[in-house]
């Protein structure tokens, strides 16, 4: 993703953007059908597997803090700043529309 990104420059780091997003919906896809059988064991097992073993070292946060410290550094605080608010208001999206999505194919 960053090659691809890297032909389509812009002042944010997209690539940590674009993989954090996609890992909020994808989050927000698998969590219900998931928290819906809580009950067994064994998928509560494969819900902490799938949320923060696979998503969660498919997710950034590290890159993300080192980026957004990076924009700060640099002088670039609105950038900065924005940054975060982008990964904030959009994951919360990405979230709410993945268990949205989710919910509806379950009905």
């Amino acid at each position: 993703m960053s090659e691809w990104l890297k032909a389509h420059p812009i002042a944010l780091p997209t690539a940590t953007l674009l993989v954090n997003v996609l890992g909020c919906l994808v989050v927000g896809l698998a969590l219900p059908w998931l928290l819906a059988r809580e009950a067994d064991s064994a998928t509560h097992h494969a819900r902490l597997l799938v949320v923060i073993g696979v998503l969660g070292a498919f997710t950034t946060y590290s890159t993300f803090g080192v980026e957004t410290f990076e924009l700060w550094r640099s002088g670039r605080w609105g950038l900065s700043l924005g940054y975060v608010a982008c990964h904030l208001v959009l994951g919360l999206a990405a979230v709410g529309a993945g268990v949205w999505v989710s919910e509806r194919l379950s009905a």
